[in-house]
């Protein structure tokens, strides 16, 4: 990545549209300005990162924002059945609950690059977003 602006492109999964709403008002707080493309289930969040079906146009995202608790498939199934080739995609799991809770596996910790506990505070997620620009790409 080459800083913050490289966030241009950010997938958020988020079942919850009250959670939806309150994401794209932090990113605009803290001064990104990315395209926020939204899928409400795990499901639809393989089908876009995989560009398949509704999602063939689809662009790949500069990061993830991944709700754990989602309908049909949870976010933790979403992290293990990601195609090789956006393994790279930073990660920032997008939680309600506390993080040991969250986690059950080495495996799943390991592909995920941050963790933001709902409600988001803009002050933390900015320094998130800054420490993950200054990361070098792999």
């Amino acid at each position: 990545m080459d800083g913050p602006n490289s966030f241009g492109e950010i997938l958020l999964v988020e079942d919850n549209p009250g959670d939806v709403r309150l994401t794209k008002e932090l990113l605009k707080e803290t001064g990104y300005d990315p395209t926020v493309h939204v899928v409400s289930d795990g499901p639809d969040a393989l089908e876009f990162l995989s560009r398949r079906g509704d999602y063939a146009d689809a662009p790949r995202p500069d990061a993830i924002l991944l709700d754990l608790h989602l309908p049909r498939m949870d976010g933790t199934d979403v992290l293990e059945r990601m195609d090789d080739d956006v393994r790279d995609v930073p990660v920032i799991v997008l939680s309600g609950a506390q993080r040991d809770q969250e986690f059950e596996s080495d495996e799943i910790e390991a592909v995920v690059d941050a963790r933001v506990q709902k409600p988001l505070d803009p002050d933390e997620f900015d320094a998130i977003v800054q420490s993950l620009s200054e990361q070098p790409a792999e």
